[in-house]
């Protein structure tokens, strides 16, 4: 990454959601990354690695310790040039993705919501003031193809589906705000691929080997398309690719 990355020397990272398959190695990447000054490292509980990477806690569904994990990484980088929000889920104990309409649950839709739309968009209201001005800077969401409500055409999984396109959606309306702010700002939700992670395990039976990234895999390509990124594309969804994905 070293060798094409857009950042100055030194730049500073935070990922939300640290401690899952995708968040694991963005971090060991972000690790390996020369350039890179300090990583904030985000999950519910997690332990120093090294010097360069800075351990905080935050909860998802509990908007004051977002509010306080912004302000504790602010005191150490008060300019942060990427954010990458690494979070969510598809299935959780007996909350599966819904294959018919007659399965539909109000908790369970809710506790989608939660996970891969509002707690996304609380931390972008809290992270994207930190965003460095005077030079590049990103905010990425990991989204989902399936959350595209024009490529639609199998149905099922309601609430991932409808939480994804959800987080679209806010993270579009806040590139929107953020532009009027800050030029040189870009935010994106971005689709990872399918990945090999405790996310995807159960779903993985009809997915082609070619087309099953392992994690590092994956978070080489996101680095590899954040690092191609310009302010141009704010606001847009993508494919771990560069390709634009229909909302």
């Amino acid at each position: 990454m070293s060798a094409r990355n857009p950042f100055a020397a030194g730049y500073r990272a935070a990922v939300f959601g640290a401690s899952g398959g995708i968040g694991a190695a963005l971090i060991e990447a972000l690790q390996a990354d020369g350039q890179c000054g300090a990583i904030h490292a985000g999950a519910r509980n997690l332990r120093p690695v090294d010097a360069k990477v800075l351990p905080f806690v935050f909860d998802l569904v509990d908007e004051d310790s977002i509010a306080a994990a912004a302000h504790a990484i602010a005191a150490r980088s008060p300019e942060l040039d990427l954010v990458i929000v690494a979070t969510g889920i598809l299935h959780e104990g007996a909350l599966l993705p819904e294959k018919t309409v007659r399965a539909l649950n109000s908790a369970a839709l809710a506790r989608m919501y939660a996970i891969n739309a509002i707690g996304p968009a609380l931390i972008a209201k809290y992270l994207t003031p930190l965003l460095r001005r005077d030079r590049k800077s990103v905010f990425a969401a990991l989204s989902a193809r399936v959350g595209s409500i024009e490529d639609n055409r199998l149905g099922g999984w309601y609430g991932y589906r409808a939480s994804k396109a959800a987080l679209n959606q806010l993270i579009r309306t806040c590139a929107i705000e953020v532009r009027t702010k800050n030029k040189n700002a870009v935010c994106v939700t971005l689709h990872p691929g399918t990945v090999d992670t405790r996310l995807s395990r159960p779903f993985q039976a009809a997915v082609r080997p070619e087309q099953l990234f392992s994690a590092a895999t994956s978070a080489s390509h996101l680095l590899q398309l954040i690092d191609e990124l310009t302010p141009a594309q704010s606001g847009q969804f993508l494919a771990w690719d560069g390709k634009p994905i229909p909302f």
